[in-house]
């Protein structure tokens, strides 16, 4: 009876260390998304607009609950600026393209869900600034290049979940603070990237 009973704990122990972690020890495949994305920092309002990212993950179980995974995404990014000048609006949007290599260390709280955190890296491959002008009597959209004015690389920290709603198929809440200047110079040039974005992936 004593060692049916501790065959039985044994069995109990494997099976419940088995469901506290992922199946496969490594798993790769796409994720698409949409972010909210704006600036914070000195003389940000806060401005944001919706954008979006695709790209790839990989992911390799590095121990029991423990999991790290690179991806290599494109991101669109940006924010809004108000601010008037000589009796004019302007209304400036930015947008900035990123290709952004985030690394993330996930926790395994159940099979199922993850918590996410880890450092990102931002190269910046195209940035432009969209200047809506109202003085009054007329509106008036300006296209300009800001790749002269912004820093080629940012960096980041992020934070989220990632949750298993089928075997392969997962969905991603994070939030990613960006921790250098987007300019070099300018009013603004203290403003940081902001990025809360929810996407959708497949695993391999």
């Amino acid at each position: 009876m004593k060692n049916i009973t501790i065959a039985l704990v044994c069995m109990l122990l494997t099976a419940a260390a088995a469901m506290a972690q992922p199946e496969k020890t490594f798993t790769f495949g796409p994720k698409i998304g949409v972010d909210y994305t704006h600036f914070w920092g000195k003389n940000c309002k806060h401005g944001g607009q919706l954008n979006y990212q695709g790209g790839v993950f990989f992911e390799y179980v590095v121990a029991n609950h423990f999991a790290i995974a690179p991806e290599v995404v494109f991101a669109a990014q940006g924010g809004k600026f108000d601010f008037e000048m000589f009796g004019n609006k302007h209304n400036y949007t930015e947008h900035i393209n990123y290709i952004n290599v985030p690394v993330m260390l996930k926790y395994y709280v159940t099979p199922s869900l993850s918590i996410d955190f880890g450092p990102q890296v931002g190269f910046n491959i195209y940035s432009k600034c969209t200047d809506e002008l109202d003085d009054g009597t007329h509106k008036q959209k300006n296209v300009m290049p800001q790749k002269e004015e912004t820093k080629s690389v940012d960096f980041g920290v992020g934070l989220g979940l990632t949750y298993n709603i089928a075997k392969d198929v997962f969905v991603q809440g994070r939030y990613t603070m960006g921790m250098t200047n987007v300019f070099k110079s300018g009013d603004y040039k203290e403003a940081k990237n902001g990025n809360a974005q929810i996407a959708i992936g497949y695993r391999f």
